[in-house]
């Protein structure tokens, strides 16, 4: 019992309390309460940074945009067929980390979904990993009928996480034969070469004409949200919830841009065209592969 004493008097000093004898018979219940002492102590809660709770743990904002747009739209490079802009799901999440993995978690779902000629954000973020099962849920149910998603490098990144996720609650994930259409591959197949990257705060600069103000990167997000668990800031996660918001929104922007400026029978001769412009340029007469 004297390490298990040396580790009592080290925690009475860590509170302020002089490190007096304790009887042995009430040594273990006497650590158990000085150590939850303490983490109450070093993790005070910080007041979370916007929208409700909605659930122990779970925090939800809506916002509301005007926006002039069809009552219907065609998909890039999907079905040919318009479908109901109220079908749409913008969506984009937040995670504890950019490798994927068992181990990562998505903490933010922002979403964005046309209602008439608004515009409604809706982002979940947790405060709690107890959240996370009834965040999933939340999510499923706030989504339209048959909803199309659309997503910025989400069939390789977000939807899989958020399906691996689903499966670990043993929820039913809602990704399941919907139609999915991922934007970054047919705005690779448009600018590709265009400009120094696809990224989508790339593409938003210069196709779309958005210029972020103060914005913190995706990468800063996890120790954003880390730090407002700890007790430490709440102001990043505010950035953090800005930055998927415009994330959602600029997705919004950038579906109507490729669906109506860049048909899909456009697409090839302009990417042969530029093509043969470099073949010239660098006074190469190589056919390159299509």
């Amino acid at each position: 019992m004297s390490a298990v004493s040396e580790r009592l008097r080290t925690l009475q000093r860590q509170i302020g309390r002089v490190a007096d004898r304790v009887p042995e018979l009430g040594l273990r219940n006497e650590l158990r309460r000085l150590m939850r002492r303490r983490e109450r102590a070093s993790f005070a809660p910080l007041p979370a940074p916007a929208g409700v709770e909605i659930a122990h743990g779970l925090y939800f904002v809506e916002q509301h945009w005007p926006a002039d747009a069809s009552a219907t739209v065609r998909l890039p490079w999907g079905d040919p067929i318009e479908v109901d802009r109220e079908r749409l799901v913008c969506f984009d999440t937040e995670t504890t980390g950019l490798a994927g993995g068992v181990g990562t978690k998505a903490f933010m779902i922002g979403t964005a979904c046309w209602r008439g000629a608004t515009i409604v954000t809706r982002q979940l973020y947790l405060t709690a990993l107890a959240g996370e099962a009834c965040m999933l849920d939340v999510f499923v149910q706030t989504l339209p009928a048959d909803p199309v998603f659309i997503s910025y490098n989400g069939r390789s990144y977000d939807a899989p996480l958020l399906k691996g996720r689903y499966r670990l609650h043993r929820q039913a994930h809602p990704f399941e034969e919907r139609l999915h259409i991922d934007l970054l591959y047919p705005t690779r197949r448009a600018y590709r070469g265009v400009w120094e990257n696809c990224r989508l705060q790339t593409i938003e600069r210069n196709l779309l004409g958005i210029v972020r103000d103060d914005d913190l990167p995706g990468s800063e997000a996890p120790g954003a949200w880390l730090a407002f668990l700890r007790g430490q800031s709440s102001r990043n996660l505010g950035r953090v919830l800005d930055h998927n918001r415009q994330d959602v929104i600029t997705l919004t922007c950038l579906l109507d841009r490729l669906s109506n400026d860049l048909p899909i029978q456009d697409v090839q001769p302009r990417i042969s065209a530029m093509r043969e412009r470099i073949l010239c340029e660098v006074g190469e007469h190589v056919a390159l592969s299509p």
